[in-house]
């Protein structure tokens, strides 16, 4: 997924939908997994995420 990836998501209560800058997240999470806990691994690896 390319950094710059967004998804524009609805949020309750919120009048507009809002930009999730999910491809920021997949590339923050993937160069920081050695700081992850066990836990933070374990829920990654619920939504099919192994990167550990």
């Amino acid at each position: 997924m390319p950094r710059a990836h967004g998804e524009e998501i609805t949020v309750e209560g919120e009048a507009e939908p809002v930009i999730v800058k999910l491809g920021v997240w997949v590339s923050d999470t993937k160069s920081r997994r050695d700081k992850l806990t066990a836990g933070q691994l374990a829920s990654l690896a619920k939504l099919g995420v192994d990167w550990a």
